[in-house]
């Protein structure tokens, strides 16, 4: 203690003391400000990991009444994970399970399942429980207390008298199915009201059995109309037997089949597409599952709405709301829908269906999708049948006026022809008498010269022969006048025009010489054509007959024929110095049937540029250079194309 006191009377320690006092609070305020800093970095370590992490999951459970492929149940349980799906907004942890004991009835084989269970979520319970099916349901309200006393549960897809509602706890919805089986057998008799047999398929199990006997309750009031069949207690081999041979109005009305009465299980839609594959009557349901795989149709739920209705309560549940705030009343039939396919199959008309029906699968016709087309193509079709058959008629009528046109033009030709030979009768006999006199003197010279006194050889040889040329000359006149008036068919040959020319004045020869006229020939040397003789003999005949007959009452009466060519048409001009050709018909005097001439026919003409235009050429009229007409006509030549 001394030391001690000594010590601090020194004046250096003292010093030393004063300095270790006054850093003491400074050193501790150090200490504290890095623990807070420590403290505050921690809480912000703390608030990212929170922000990090995800929020946490809800964990539901599916519980199956059958197992998941068990139609009607495995339908429903799939729409209502789609709608869990979207309408959640935190992950969803989904588990199935399958109630396996219910396809065979029995509490007492509930205990390993329970076991499973208790073992699987005793350390991480289930937010939610949703039962597909009454069995599920069933076992959910036997088991709550020993497998989840506070987990909430929708009670989905289970008929609306299959739920005791005594059992049903504070934290429970149930989605139940409301089944309006009367409404569901009128609507069967009004699409097929000549119905008498209804056969009802369905299976063993205990829940079948359930509907079954809803089944005979609904059908009780029908039972005057209808005949009920009952196979619950045959294997559905049989039943497909019996089902492929059943009486005329029958129907077959199908609840499902999950276990038949041999024991045998039936997954997913197998039992119906059999059904459906041996049926010889129409097959009605009210469990919409089966509707597409043959079902006519009529009343029934809808999946997507019973799904919908039971995944907005599972998402309300898992977001803290009270079952009891939750109302879910029971899901009404909708309205009835059908099957477009079978009531084609069936004959069933739509006009039988209820109000407001709706037909699905139904492929419209050609006619249905396109009426308006096809009735515009049909119009169309029409329209051209129409013009096509009265072009025909038109075409049939014209060709058979253009064959009586050409009879009688042909006719009208021969008649011509005939009354041209009343008229030149008197020059044709005179033209022969010629000849025939010449024949007759020279015969009677020859004879003279053959006398003995008088006998000259030499004068008979000569008298002979001017005879024999005497008579070809009558014969190739009778000819002619033969062939003019013969009513057959023409032949072509090639011709000499000039030769025409002469032979034609040959015949009026005497006509000219009685009207006082005088004729101007003017030949040139032209090529030959190919016509027939005696049209073209009577197209010249014609014009220089009209010639003749135009100049009676003036004078002088000059007749100018010429012929001329430019190497592919030969030219003959007829020249009158008669009255002419009024300009006003010099257009119309070619027509058929138009005449100047008091007695005239008028036909000459028509006739001229009928047998002129046939050969392949013109005829034409125009004033004479002095007075009078000239009628002109041209052929090809037999050289040029035709």
């Amino acid at each position: 203690m001394r030391s001690a006191a000594r010590a601090e009377h020194r004046p250096g320690f003292r010093h030393k003391a004063r300095l270790r006092n006054a850093m003491r609070p400074r050193r501790r305020m150090r200490v504290a400000a890095t623990l807070l800093s420590f403290l505050l970095a921690l809480t912000c370590l703390l608030a990212f990991a929170c922000e990090a992490a995800p929020a946490g999951h809800k964990r539901v459970m599916l519980l199956h009444s059958f197992g998941r492929d068990f139609t009607p149940w495995s339908k429903y349980a799939g729409a209502i994970r789609a709608e869990l799906s979207r309408l959640a907004s935190w992950p969803l942890d989904i588990i199935d399970h399958a109630l396996v004991t219910a396809r065979f009835g029995g509490e007492t084989r509930d205990g390993p399942f329970i076991a499973y269970l208790q073992a699987t979520y005793a350390d991480d319970p289930l937010d939610l429980i949703v039962t597909i099916g009454p069995p599920a349901a069933q076992f959910v309200q036997r088991q709550r207390l020993k497998l989840f006393p506070t987990t909430p549960v929708v009670f989905a897809v289970i008929d609306e008298n299959q739920v005791t509602y005594v059992e049903v706890a504070a934290n429970d919805v149930v989605v139940a199915l409301r089944n309006d089986l009367n409404s569901f057998f009128e609507s069967m008799l009004r699409v097929l009201p000549e119905t008498k047999n209804v056969i009802v398929i369905t299976g063993s199990s205990p829940l079948e059995r359930i509907w079954l006997e809803d089944i005979r309750r609904a059908g009780a009031p029908f039972e005057r109309r209808l005949v009920f069949t009952w196979h619950d207690d045959l294997p559905f081999e049989e039943i497909l037997k019996r089902a492929a041979a059943l009486p005329p109005h029958s129907v077959i009305l199908w609840c499902g089949m999950v276990v038949d009465a041999a024991g045998i299980v039936h997954e997913g839609d197998t039992a119906i597409d059999k059904l459906y594959a041996v049926a010889n009557a129409p097959i009605f349901s009210y469990r919409a599952a089966f509707f597409g795989r043959g079902i006519v149709g009529g009343p029934m739920h809808s999946i997507s709405g019973v799904s919908q209705q039971t995944a907005v309560a599972a998402v309300r549940l898992l977001a803290g709301e009270k079952a009891a705030d939750i109302q879910s009343p029971a899901v009404e039939f909708g309205p009835p829908k059908f099957d477009g396919r079978e009531l084609k199959r069936w004959g069933i008309p739509e006009s039988r269906l209820p109000p407001e029906s709706e037909i699905h699968f139904y492929s419209p016709s050609a006619w249905e999708l396109y009426r308006l087309q096809i009735m515009g193509i049909c119009a169309a079709l029409l329209v051209q049948v129409g013009l096509i058959s009265w072009l025909v008629h038109e075409h049939q009528r014209r060709h058979l006026a253009e064959i009586q046109s050409r009879n009688a033009i042909a006719e009208l030709t021969y008649m011509d022809r005939i009354a041209t030979a009343g008229e030149l009768s008197a020059s044709i006999a005179h033209e022969i008498n010629q000849p025939l006199t010449g024949i007759t003197t020279r015969a009677s010279a020859a004879l003279h010269w053959l006398a003995p006194e008088t006998l000259d050889v030499e004068k008979v040889r000569a008298a002979l022969t001017q005879i024999v040329a005497a008579g070809e000359r009558a014969g190739d006149i009778v000819s002619g006048v033969r062939a003019m008036f013969k009513n057959e068919p023409a032949e072509r040959t090639r011709l000499d025009i000039n030769q025409l020319i002469r032979t034609v004045l040959e015949i009026v020869r005497v006509e000219l010489q009685n009207s006082n006229v005088t004729f101007d020939l003017k030949l040139d040397d032209v090529p030959g054509i190919l016509g027939d003789r005696v049209q073209l003999q009577q197209v010249i005949l014609n014009l220089v007959m009209n010639a003749i007959e135009s100049m009676k009452s003036v004078q002088p009466r000059v007749l100018r024929v010429h012929s001329t060519s430019d190497g592919a048409h030969v030219r003959v001009s007829v020249e009158d110095t008669g009255t002419g050709v009024d300009p006003a018909n010099i257009d119309r005097i070619f027509k058929t049937l138009f005449t100047t001439k008091s007695r005239g026919m008028g036909m000459g003409l028509s006739i001229c540029r009928s047998i002129v235009e046939n050969h392949g050429g013109r005829i034409w009229v125009s004033p004479a250079a002095r007075a009078g007409s000239m009628f002109q006509f041209e052929l090809p030549t037999a050289s040029a194309p035709r």
